[in-house]
């Protein structure tokens, strides 16, 4: 991937951070950290790798997404507003009542794959999305992002085991490991460390990766994609609130308010950095 590729890249994901936070103040809440851990892996998701039609979402043979951690929809609505799925005016009626666009991604929206809100569900419905794609030889893949945290669920293992037994390569999914969750660091919670040696266990092919890179996310999809009977697991470390150096690594901005002069600094951290990747 060359230099200018990468800087347009790094500049989608700083812009998906500033509109999802942007989207948050409008609508006085919603999760500021997670979006943000996300946000290289959305941009080189659909500013690079899927194959995706804003004029079809619907399209049979396109790519999918499962965003599992559906929480985190500040970052893929405003992803998907840029993509041009959806006006981006549209982003101002985040949870609002009669908005389609709630705090959970919902499979309503276009360009939404499935609707999420209870954690731990969505590597199933990924699996059965892959798997229907080969017996319809689409030539698809479907990918997946999971929370660390959400992995402490029972049902991510048992779809980790029927990918591996069904040799579901076109399933690459990502866990989001940014080591925090709502009530404290996953190791003071339930550690489900080493992750990649679990899902080796079950029969995927694992990358890890520092998931912030966009650079490192296009190689690991590159290996998934040429991965041959197994499943893709990519371990991408990344950090809770990346972008604003009063969010990063402090878990109360997993669902947490800014005060006043945090949201200041946090526009003018992501100004100053889309500022300097534009130039």
């Amino acid at each position: 991937m060359d230099e200018k590729k990468i800087r347009a890249l790094e500049l989608w994901a700083y812009k998906i951070r500033r509109t999802a936070l942007q989207t948050i103040q409008t609508a006085g809440s919603g999760h500021i950290g997670g979006s943000f851990s996300i946000a290289e892996i959305l941009s080189v998701l659909y500013f690079d790798k899927m194959k995706v039609d804003p004029e079809n979402p619907d399209k049979e043979d396109r790519d999918r997404l499962v965003l599992s951690k559906g929480h985190c929809s500040p970052a893929l609505y405003s992803t998907l507003a840029f993509r041009g799925f959806f006006p981006e005016e549209h982003l101002k009626t985040f949870r609002k009542i009669d908005s389609d666009l709630s705090g959970h991604v919902e499979i309503h929206v276009p360009g939404v794959d499935m609707s999420a809100g209870s954690l731990g569900q969505g590597l199933s419905v990924a699996l059965g999305m892959s798997l229907y794609g080969k017996s319809r030889n689409y030539g698809n893949h479907v990918f997946c992002i999971l929370g660390d945290g959400e992995i402490q669920e029972g049902q991510v293992w048992e779809a980790a085991m029927a990918a591996g037994f069904y040799k579901a390569d076109n399933l690459v999914a990502f866990v989001d490991n940014n080591k925090l969750q709502l009530d404290g660091t996953l190791e003071e919670v339930m550690s489900p460390y080493p992750i990649g040696e679990k899902f080796k266990a079950f029969g995927w092919n694992v990358v890890e990766i520092p998931g912030n890179d966009v650079e490192a996310i296009a190689k690991a999809i590159d290996l998934a994609y040429e991965s041959k009977e197994k499943p893709t697991m990519i371990v991408a470390d990344t950090i809770k609130g990346k972008g604003v150096s009063v969010f990063e690594n402090q878990v109360r901005f997993h669902g947490g308010t800014p005060t006043e002069e945090e949201w200041a600094i946090a526009y003018s951290e992501l100004d100053t950095r889309i500022a300097e990747l534009e130039v």
